[in-house]
């Protein structure tokens, strides 16, 4: 585990290497199956080569049409979230880091974000120094 939420409500989980393989989190008191946010599948995620295949990637989801949900930069990552035909939210991701170990390092030691970001902007510098902290509980 790289992080999780001491009530219970999330967790993300990694095989030991990569800033997480799988995040939990618990629905919300009321959800409803088929609305956004709702129980069930909250989104697939999938890596690209870099923040330059990001850009491209986000191009071609524009110019079809796709819906964009949110652009954010999360530390360790830089993400598009998108809606697929279905209203299946998805996310295309970028590393932030050159190894799988500092991006855990990163997760591990901060409180975690969701910045908003253009993504037709150069990228974004990232933190030179990953911080020596403990947020593996957090919440």
């Amino acid at each position: 585990m790289s992080r999780y939420r001491p009530d219970g409500t999330g967790a993300f989980l990694t095989c030991g290497v990569v800033h997480h393989n799988l995040a939990l989190f618990k629905a919300p008191a009321g959800a409803r199956p088929t609305e956004k946010g709702a129980i069930g599948l909250n989104h697939f995620a999938f890596k690209v080569e870099s923040y330059r295949a990001l850009q491209a990637a986000h191009s071609r989801l524009v110019e079809a049409r796709a819906a964009i949900d949110h652009i954010v930069d999360h530390g360790m990552t830089r993400s598009v979230y998108f809606l697929d035909p279905d209203g299946i939210m998805m996310e295309l991701f970028s590393d932030t880091y050159a190894t799988e170990e500092e991006g855990l390092a990163y997760m591990k030691s901060t409180r975690g974000g969701a910045a908003p970001m253009d993504i037709t902007a150069a990228e974004p510098p990232r933190a030179e120094e990953i911080p020596q902290a403990d947020f593996t509980r957090v919440g």
